[in-house]
C-alpha cells in the first residue's frame, strides 16, 4: 500500500445515523419546552398510568395472597391456642363448680342426717362409705372405719331419712354394713298409723323392701309409714324404714305381701351415722308433793306441832 492513499471517501452509512440522532434529539427538546409549557405530557403520563395501574395490580397479586396467607395461618393458629386455653379454664372452672355443688348438697344432707338423729336423742358417728359390695345377690357398703374407731357388730346405721342397715362385720380398720334392701336382711316393723307389727325383708333391690305375712284381715293400705318396731332389741324403735306402695296376694291367698319404698336412700350418699347410744335425757323436776289436809279436833283442839329439826 502505498503512504498515501488519497482523501478519505465519505461513509454514507454514518452521516445517516447521525442525522437520526440530530432528529431525535430534536423532538425531543421540542416536547421537553412543549411540556414545560403546556404541561400535557404530564397529563399524558398520568392517563398512561391509569392504563396500566390494572397490570401493576395483576403483577402484585400473587404477593398480596402470599401476604394473605401468610396472616391467615398466624391468626389461625393464634386462635387455636387461645380456643384450648379458654376451653381448659371452662373446664376447670366446671369441675370447681361441680365439687361445690357436691359439696353443697353434702352439706344439706348430713345437716338432715345430724338433725334427725339429733332430735330423737341419739350419740352418733359419721362414717365414710369406702366401697360397695357389687355382688349382686348383696347389699352391702364398706365403710372406712373399724373396731378402733369404736365401731361394733350390730350397731344400726341410719340417714336423714331413715334406717340403712346394720353392721355385720368388723376388722380393725373398716367395716361392713349390711342393708335393708339385702335378701339375708330382716327387720321387725309396724305400722305407724295402727300399730300391726310385721316383718320387713330385703329383695336384693335398692328401692324396694317386702313385707310378708300381711294379715288379709289387718288395716294395712297404701300410703302408710312403717317404723321400727324395737322388737328384738337390735334397732332402735320409731326409726322410718318405708311406705306401703302396694300390696298384693301372695300364692296362698291367705296373707298379702306388701311392697315398701325405702326411707332411706340407700343408692345415694357418701357417708353414713351409726347410732352409739341414746342421750339420757336430763331428768326432769318431780312435782311438789301434796301435803294432806288434817281437820281440827272436834274438841276445837289444834293439832301438836312437829319439832323443828
Amino acid at each position: 500500500m502505498p503512504p498515501y492513499a488519497g482523501p478519505p471517501v465519505p461513509r454514507y452509512g454514518d452521516s445517516a445515523g447521525t442525522l437520526r440522532l440530530l432528529g431525535w434529539l430534536a423532538l425531543a427538546v421540542a416536547l421537553i419546552v412543549l411540556d414545560h409549557r403546556g404541561g400535557w405530557l404530564s397529563r399524558t403520563r398520568a392517563q398512561a398510568a391509569l392504563v396500566v395501574q390494572p397490570l401493576w395490580r395483576l403483577a402484585a397479586l400473587p404477593s398480596e395472597i402470599g401476604a394473605e396467607l401468610r396472616s391467615g395461618a398466624a391468626t389461625r393458629s393464634q386462635l387455636q391456642r387461645e380456643n384450648e386455653v379458654l376451653r381448659n379454664a371452662l373446664l376447670i372452672s366446671g369441675a370447681r363448680i361441680a365439687r361445690l355443688q357436691t359439696a353443697a348438697g353434702d352439706n344439706v344432707r348430713l345437716t338432715g342426717m345430724l338433725g334427725a338423729v339429733r332430735r330423737e336423742g341419739f350419740d352418733v358417728q359419721l362414717v365414710p362409705i369406702l366401697d360397695v359390695d357389687l355382688d349382686p345377690s348383696h347389699q352391702r357398703l364398706v365403710l372406712d372405719a373399724g373396731s378402733r374407731d369404736g365401731v361394733r357388730m350390730g350397731q344400726s346405721a341410719v340417714d336423714a331419712g331413715g334406717l340403712l342397715g346394720q353392721v355385720v362385720a368388723v376388722t380393725p380398720t373398716t367395716s361392713t354394713l349390711l342393708l335393708l334392701t339385702d335378701p339375708d336382711h330382716a327387720v321387725p316393723v309396724l305400722v305407724q298409723r295402727n300399730g300391726i307389727r310385721l316383718v320387713a325383708y330385703g329383695t336384693g333391690r335398692s328401692d324396694r323392701i317386702e313385707l310378708a305375712n300381711v294379715p288379709i284381715s289387718g288395716d294395712v293400705r297404701v300410703g302408710d309409714r312403717v317404723v321400727t318396731s324395737g322388737l328384738g332389741g337390735r334397732f332402735p324403735p320409731g326409726f322410718p324404714v318405708g311406705t306401703v306402695s302396694e300390696l298384693r296376694p301372695d300364692e296362698s291367698r291367705a296373707f298379702l305381701v306388701g311392697e315398701l319404698k325405702p326411707a332411706a336412700q340407700l343408692d345415694r350418699g357418701r357417708d353414713v351415722l351409726l347410732l352409739r347410744r341414746v342421750i339420757a335425757a336430763p331428768p326432769k323436776p318431780a312435782p311438789p308433793a301434796a301435803i294432806p289436809a288434817t281437820s281440827a279436833p272436834a274438841t276445837g283442839a289444834q293439832a301438836p306441832a312437829e319439832p323443828e329439826p
